[in-house]
């Protein structure tokens, strides 16, 4: 049974979400269509200029994303503390990037005098906005809408090009947004795309090898990793992360397509974790009906607060 997206994200329990939009009757979002000899590579700049947009003005940090040739993954982290500190200006500035506004909200953001029923409904307006730009839901819909008209106007047809909805799951700890993380950098590995993070395109570890972050092609804003005196936007420095992702595509599905070349990190110790549980829990992404990730007593309070009596959690 389907269950509402409102009772699926739960931002007492974690502002981390793992997204997947998939594209229906096998339509290709990118890649070579071996049948028709068409290429749909050009896409996925399609994919990373609009992500790169939404990115500038949304309240949702991007941790991860990967960009496949029938869908594409999202790691995103929810900022509605940001949000809430935007003034009222500025969340109209934001919307205004995406929508044009209605003539009530152009009048008062040029000074004019509005009565009280007129304040009252811009007000009204821009709270709705500030609560829309840190939805995931809003996000993912206005990337899925872009991207639809291109592509069917490039195919010269009509329709669907999105599955209904797309997928969610909520990543409960810090383990869980890093194997996610993982799994999602290492997906064009796994499919034998690319044979190391470096030569993945259009994936959130090549991207922040390469150290991008050029707003005028409107790359997508990466969140940074922890760095000495600063706060923590992810949960462990880069090179270890790097460590990380490179162990476990050497590790994982070893008889499945390409793999990363053989090292070792030390990384597991430092962070806690069992190898054989990281190497489960990683695989768990890929399994349908798991709507969060994490250990059993966050599963249960997730749960609750979604007014579910259990969530589905599965042994790695």
């Amino acid at each position: 049974m389907t269950i509402a997206r409102s009772r699926q994200i739960s931002l007492a329990d974690t502002p981390y979400y793992h997204v997947v939009s998939r594209c229906v009757r096998r339509a290709f979002l990118c890649g070579q269509d071996d049948h028709s000899g068409q290429s749909y590579e050009h896409r996925r700049q399609w994919v990373a200029d609009k992500l790169g947009q939404l990115s500038q003005v949304f309240a949702i940090g991007i941790c991860a994303y990967a960009v496949m040739s029938n869908h594409y993954h999202l790691v995103l982290k929810v900022q509605a503390n940001i949000a809430h500190e935007w003034s009222e200006r500025e969340v109209a500035e934001r919307w205004s990037r995406l929508f044009q506004w209605p003539l009530l909200v152009r009048r008062w953001y040029q000074g004019e005098e509005l009565i009280a029923p007129e304040l009252d409904v811009v007000h009204q307006l821009i709270a709705q906005w500030r609560e829309r730009l840190h939805s995931i839901s809003w996000l993912v819909r206005l990337l899925n809408e872009s991207l639809a008209r291109q592509a069917n106007q490039e195919d010269g047809c009509k329709g669907h090009f999105w599955e209904g909805r797309f997928k969610s799951q909520a990543l409960l700890t810090e383990s869980a947004l890093l194997a996610c993380m993982t799994y999602v950098d290492l997906n064009p590995i796994r499919a034998g795309i690319a044979t190391t993070p470096e030569e993945s395109d259009f994936t959130s570890i090549q991207q922040r090898i390469e150290q991008t972050a050029d707003l005028a092609t409107q790359t997508p804003l990466l969140l940074p990793f922890a760095r000495e005196g600063k706060p923590e936007a992810l949960p462990c420095y880069f090179a270890d992360y790097l460590a990380l992702v490179d162990w476990t595509g050497r590790a994982i599905r070893l008889d499945k397509h390409g793999h990363i070349p053989h090292h070792l990190a030390p990384v597991f110790q430092r962070l806690g974790i069992a190898e054989g549980q990281w190497l489960g829990q990683v695989t768990l992404f890929r399994r349908h009906g798991i709507r969060a990730i994490g250990d059993k007593l966050c599963c249960q309070r997730y749960a609750a607060h979604c007014g579910q009596t259990r969530c589905y959690q599965p042994n790695p």
